[in-house]
């Protein structure tokens, strides 16, 4: 199944978290009592391996962890989308081979590259294109972009109007993709080209002279972490990126002041809003003044033809001859029509013959041929009048005048719904606040100076003054003061989250009533407002399935359509020609080949491409901004597809049912050993892991230490068993901690009061850990992780929907049992591997299952990839890296419930919306052509099918737009929301 890979298929340097807390707990780079200081004889290495097989970005985690556990490694960096792995270490402890076989050991084919091959192989740009009509247009960008050597990839988003395109840059540019779109036909507007997630513009003022631009240019260059510099003189503009950990815009601005000896002044270039809205705003405007000066000329033409002509003098003077039997009327229309049908349409000429120069038809071509085919008629009768003396024939000025009148008031009126689709992502990029509070500290920590500045020049690891009722800057994390922000508009949950020093915090949420310093870690392009903004643009992107249905009946519709056309005409013609039907029925203003023209014209225009090819992206982009809006991330159509079938969904224990916080509750000892002694050896041996339960265990063991962040004893041969405990030799003692399975494998002895106290724990739905000291038991830890407030509601409501809950887990069968008892789910899997998980997964959907999986997105990535849906529970900032379908923002199981309950109505949307797109054509197109009138004597006239078809298009629109009225299920709103209370006890038993 194909995943979005959202953020990371945007070029960066490096996988970065949102959190001063790494996502993936940092491993010992260094055999302990080695230096970590790069020795002077040792020169650092650098390896680059290819790695064939991550699918996500927690597959680039789990290569990342494995490298990071060998001694000598410095630093790793793995890029998932380019199938990268750079490692950096000292060959003295550690050789490429051996970095080549950590990989390979985590199921991963690695190959070492060679320096001409280690260049970046893939990059991205999202262009924006101008004048696609529907599906057929989107369809030939995207195909012309696909036949492109060098092109890996290409999505065009008709919706959007715009195409994310995967490239390798050492075998095609940007530049070259987007004249590929002009030869199209269509304009190219470059969005961002892949290399400037790091990288700012900057107005310069006083820097004319070459020599000065030359002078800012090489001062610029030569300030470290800057990549590439590039000045625009006839704006004023400096392009720099740059590298967010080494250097920032302040730097530059100050740089280039200095350069100019107060000469330059620098300043951020000023922006006119969105790229995506100042286009959508030029085009609505262009649209609605076309529209008037249409309505200008058109309703005389339709005065003078429709109503005045039943009004006593005036019908004398517009039926007064001018020439032979051409009347003052006709005259008059002729003039008025004229600039409606080759001024104001000449988008539609354009359009048309861009169309067909490509090689394919498109809306314009039936617009073009309808109006066409209504006014040169309607010349050729004032041309027929103006030479005989006994000609009597009717125009139909009004009909191609009304025609392009009504169609440009329908694409204006699209146009403007549809830029309330995306309505979502212009409020997330408003949430930045425009100003900062800038501290300078001194080296103890007090404030020299505060100053504001434009928030966009705030620096990694500058410290931000928080003020009550203002905007959090940036990310980061909190360093001095307590307050509670909230953070609804980033991740939905409604109530002010409690922050204190070291929480971290999220840019554009709102402090309450506190004052905090913080200090900034991931800024501009890399917080985690900009990802979510890119993750919702990704996902509008993505087309559904369901989208494939739209994309093939376009290719055939336009010509099918001027076939039936041309064989209404046709036919209506012949039976007039031949008498097939009484006189009666020609209405007095017209003739038989009249009559049979206007049921022609009135099947070309009544015909709309256009609502098919909106039925989709339009429901698509509604539902995920209500989702974002919700804290519910769904990456794309598919995602949202795949959610509405499932009927299955796996659940992940630790984490996910409970709250993912274990504490120690109990410790027995079998022997006289005390408990800071016992716990001094247990915490040495789980300090390398980083298992949940290992890291409840490190937090106990410090209540036995004096210090804040003590220091454990040196483990030596650690090796961490997954899903079963650790291994480690601790003062020349081997010491095993984990569950029963691993001391039996170890052919080591479990004694009965461990057994029973085991069994005593799981009862009480608590994870017994036993702890061996050569190869004798000689202590048992209960652990205790509560569950999740509304867990046992969640898994009833599921019931309900139809929907059938699994557990599965790495605990052992007891705990597993107990807390699936006390949700409510019957079906458990326990002692099982991440790989197994999978497995299970993969089980179920041969079953027939559609499957969800909901875990924390590191050790369920194997089951979150397998499943038909992946849902990373409780994510939170970290969202750029996960390998899940849709990211729950908040930890509430609920929102698994707001994810299937949305994509259903979604869906149910889209189905809707192709029922009236499909049936409107099905329905008018027969209509227009005559069907009704043999019996009732009802016809279309074109310029009424003209309306229609414009109506079609706005109400798809529509349609969809209603779905930003979505609630929650009215059963969520009852769910009691129970608080959690741990109890930790530290009563000790000892026995002998």
């Amino acid at each position: 199944m194909a995943k979005l890979l959202a953020l990371s298929c945007l070029r960066n340097d490096r996988w970065g978290q949102l959190s001063p807390r790494p996502h993936y707990p940092s491993m010992p780079s260094y055999p302990k009592g080695v230096s970590l200081q790069k020795p002077d004889s040792e020169p650092e290495s650098t390896a680059v391996f290819s790695v064939v097989g991550m699918t996500c970005a927690a597959c680039a985690g789990s290569v990342e962890k494995a490298v990071k556990r060998l001694p000598g490694i410095r630093e790793a960096l793995v890029d998932v989308l380019n199938n990268r792995a750079q490692v950096f270490f000292f060959p003295s402890f550690v050789n490429e081979e051996t970095i080549r076989e950590a990989i390979e050991d985590c199921g991963f084919e690695a190959t070492l590259l060679t320096d001409d091959v280690t260049d970046k192989s893939v990059q991205v740009c999202r262009i924006q294109i101008k004048g696609m009509t529907c599906t057929s247009c989107s369809s030939t960008v995207e195909s012309a972009l696909q036949a492109l050597q060098g092109v890996i990839k290409a999505q065009v988003a008709l919706a959007t109007e715009e195409a994310g395109v995967q490239y390798n840059p050492n075998v095609i540019t940007y530049e070259q993709i987007m004249d590929a779109i002009e030869d199209t036909g269509f304009e190219a507007v470059l969005i961002s080209s892949g290399e400037d997630l790091s990288k700012i513009d900057l107005q310069v003022k006083g820097a004319s002279a070459d020599r000065s631009i030359t002078l800012l240019e090489e001062s610029l260059q030569a300030l470290p972490g800057v990549l590439a510099v590039d000045i625009h003189p006839e704006l004023n503009k400096v392009s720099i990126s740059y590298k967010p950990d080494m250097t920032g815009p302040r730097n530059f601005i100050k740089v280039i002041e200095e350069t100019g000896s107060g000469h330059f002044k620098a300043e951020i270039f000023p922006q006119e809003g969105g790229r995506r809205d100042t286009h959508r705003n030029k085009e609505i405007d262009q649209y609605y003044r076309s529209f008037l000066w249409s309505l200008l000329f058109t309703i005389p033409i339709f005065l003078t033809s429709m109503v005045l002509m039943y009004i006593p003098g005036i019908k004398d003077v517009l039926e007064s001859k001018v020439v032979n039997m051409l009347t003052v009327g006709e005259v008059a229309r002729l003039v008025l029509a004229t600039p409606v049908q080759f001024v104001i349409g000449r988008r539609f000429y354009s359009g048309s013959y861009k169309s067909l120069r490509r090689g394919s038809a498109n809306m314009d071509v039936l617009i073009a041929l309808g109006t066409n085919a209504a006014y040169f008629y309607s010349v050729y009768t004032v041309a027929r009048a103006a030479t005989s003396k006994d000609f009597k024939g009717t125009d139909f000025f009004e009909t191609s005048a009304m025609l392009i009148s009504f169609i440009l008031l329908g694409k204006y009126l699209e146009i403007l719904a549809k830029g309330k689709t995306s309505n979502a992502i212009a409020k997330l990029m408003n949430l930045t606040p425009d100003t900062a509070i800038l501290l300078t500290l001194d080296n103890e920590g007090n404030v020299i100076s505060e100053e504001e500045i434009d928030s966009r020049l705030v620096q990694k690891n500058d410290v931000i003054k928080i003020v009550p009722g203002a905007k959090v800057a940036s990310d980061g994390f909190v360093i001095w003061g307590q307050s509670h922000v909230n953070e609804s508009m980033i991740t939905g949950e409604a109530r002010p989250v409690a922050k204190r020093k070291g929480d971290t915090v999220i840019g554009g949420t709102v402090n309450e009533k506190g004052v905090l310093r913080i200090k900034a870690t991931r800024v501009g392009s890399e917080s985690a407002l900009s990802q979510i903004v890119r993750l919702v643009e990704s996902a509008q992107m993505a087309k559904a399935p369901v989208q494939k249905l739209a994309d093939r009946i376009s290719k055939y519709f336009v010509p099918l359509v001027i076939l039936i056309s041309f064989t209404t005409w046709f036919a209506w013609f012949l039976a007039g020609r031949f008498n097939a039907y009484p006189k009666s029925w020609i209405p007095s203003s017209m003739d038989s080949f009249q009559l049979a023209l206007q049921f022609g014209i009135s099947v070309m225009v009544i015909a709309c491409p256009c609502a098919l090819g909106l039925a989709t992206p339009t429901a698509v982009m509604v539902g995920t901004g209500v989702g974002a809006s919700q804290g519910v991330l769904i990456k794309g159509g598919q995602a949202l597809e795949s959610a509405h079938k499932v009927n299955c969904i796996v659940f992940d224990k630790t984490g996910t049912l409970t709250v993912g916080k274990p504490v120690v509750v109990n410790t027995k000892l079998f022997t006289n050993m005390a408990l800071r002694d016992f716990y001094e050896l247990v915490a040495a041996a789980e300090e390398n892991s980083e298992h949940p339960l290992a890291k409840a265990v490190v937090e106990y063991a410090k209540k036995f230490k004096d210090e804040e962040n003590p220091s454990w004893l040196e483990a030596q041969d650690f090796v961490s068993i997954t899903g079963h405990g650790v291994k480690a030799t601790v003062r020349n003692q081997e010491i095993i901690v984990g569950n029963k399975s691993l001391m039996t494998s170890h052919s080591i002895a479990v004694p009965s009061d461990a057994e029973d106290i085991l069994a005593e724990a799981e009862a009480m739905a608590q994870t017994g850990i036993l702890v061996s000291i050569n190869r004798e038991v000689i202590g048992v830890l209960a652990i205790s992780d509560p569950l999740k407030p509304g867990a046992e509601e969640v898994i009833s409501i599921l019931k309900s929907m139809k929907i059938r809950s699994i557990m599965v887990t790495g605990d052992n069968w007891g705990t597993a049992n107990s807390i699936a008892r006390e949700v409510g789910i019957e079906t458990v899997i326990a002692e099982a591997k991440p790989e197994q998980k999978a497995e299970k997964v993969k089980e179920f959907q041969a079953s027939g299952h559609t499957v969800a999986m909901v875990g924390d997105g590191i050790n369920d990535s194997p089951a979150l990839v397998a499943a038909d849906v992946g849902m990373a529970i409780g994510a939170g900032t970290d969202i750029a890296i996960e390998a899940a379908d849709i990211v729950l923002m908040k930890s509430n199981l609920e929102d698994v419930i707001t994810a299937i309950d949305l994509s259903r109505k979604t869906f149910s949307r889209i189905r809707l919306n192709y029922f009236w797109a499909l049936g409107y054509n099905l329905l008018g197109i027969p209509i227009a052509a005559g069907a009704l009138f043999p019996s009732t004597r009802f016809r279309l006239p074109p310029w009424i099918a003209g309306a229609a078809m414009a109506a079609s298009s706005v109400s798809v629109v529509c349609c969809s737009l209603l779905l930003k009225y979505y609630k929650r299920p009215k059963k969520l709103d009852n769910l009691e929301i129970r608080s959690i209370r741990i109890e930790s006890s530290s009563d000790t038993m000892h026995g002998n």
